[in-house]
């Protein structure tokens, strides 16, 4: 197996960066949007040979250093029994959950039949790959923010109001939501992922003092929990720049960052004891060649060939995306051989 994404999690020496993309299967795939004329982005998770495929495109189109299973971050809390429908703008929930009455008619979560089909998946993966395969799981936050939002938000002012309410309903989903978590990652590693990541993607949101009080403590309870588990784990979110240091203290071995700040700054914050993921902005993909070439160029120099880099965009590929672009990106970061630089 080619692994130097997962020595680079490790903080290990690597003959070339290594690069995978959010979202690098999906939306801006020919091979997917053709299936989609056949079926539903759910159908197509309770494939388990239909979700592998999906996954396992880039490798022949991009040349990534790692494949991210192909799935919706919304699919775990169908087993506890939130209904919603996945929309071209984002997840759409039929009821949405924002007291302690609602939050006490939701399971559990557990093993189900979609569920049961994303890891049927991974182990289809894991057996075509020559790649490591990366896991994932909405984080608690980003999760209830869909919940409570009903939807995608902007402002997020419905989540912040029950956060800050001062009863027991915050507190309570957001406990359910990390064990759901604990209990999605434990399985996906156990069917053979080699790496998982956190998705916090909305948490750029929030102050400092409420993330440190009010989500922090659940996002550390899931990596505490991952500890025993042996493999790398990635914590992300965007617009975290006035968060990274609390981020980090949060848990993971790599920290995902976004375009809003420079790496080397970013990484100044991190600390030189974690791996840094990113961090180009996705727009990027769609300017000319010498805008691409310069941008690329640049986050390379920030990093400085530190150990741990691991090159990625700074939120998902957009769904307009030229694959070409991102072969290119792909090319021209692995002819780039890292150059060991002073400890961020």
């Amino acid at each position: 197996m080619r692994d130097r994404f997962l020595k680079a999690c490790r903080r290990e020496p690597v003959d070339t960066t290594p690069v995978w993309f959010m979202r690098q299967a999906g939306r801006s795939q020919p091979q997917y949007l053709a299936l989609r004329q056949r079926h539903t982005l759910i159908d197509i998770c309770m494939r388990p040979d239909l979700c592998a495929e999906v996954t396992l495109s880039p490798l022949h189109d991009l040349g990534v250093d790692a494949v991210v299973m192909f799935a919706d971050i919304m699919l775990p809390v169908k087993s506890m029994g939130v209904a919603f429908e996945l929309a071209d703008g984002g997840p759409r929930i039929g009821r949405p959950v924002r007291t302690a009455e609602d939050v006490q008619a939701l399971r559990r979560f557990q093993i189900d039949e979609l569920t049961a089909s994303v890891l049927e998946a991974i182990r289809l993966v894991r057996a075509a790959s020559p790649v490591p395969v990366i896991g994932f799981s909405p984080a608690p936050f980003t999760l209830a923010s869909y919940l409570i939002e009903g939807g995608p938000s902007r402002d997020y002012v419905l989540t912040k109001q029950v956060m800050v309410a001062g009863d027991r309903a915050w507190d309570m989903l957001m406990d359910l939501l990390t064990d759901m978590a604990i209990g999605y990652l434990r399985a996906q590693i156990a069917a053979g992922v080699h790496a998982v990541q956190l998705f916090d993607s909305w948490v750029g949101c929030l102050h400092p003092e409420d993330y440190r009080r009010k989500v922090a403590p659940y996002s550390r309870r899931i990596f505490e929990a991952l500890a025993s588990a042996g493999v790398p784990t990635i914590h992300f979110g965007t617009g975290t720049g006035g968060l990274l240091e609390d981020l980090t203290a949060a848990g993971g071995d790599v920290i995902g960052v976004d375009w809003r700040i420079d790496l080397d700054a970013a990484w100044r914050q991190v600390g030189p004891a974690k791996g840094i993921q990113g961090n180009l902005d996705p727009a990027v993909l769609l300017a000319n060649d010498e805008v691409l070439r310069d941008r690329v160029a640049l986050i390379l120099r920030q990093a400085a060939g530190r150990p741990g880099h691991i090159f990625n965009l700074g939120h998902g590929v957009l769904p307009q995306t030229d694959r070409a672009r991102l072969r290119q990106v792909v090319d021209v970061v692995h002819a780039a051989r890292p150059v060991a630089g002073e400890p961020a």
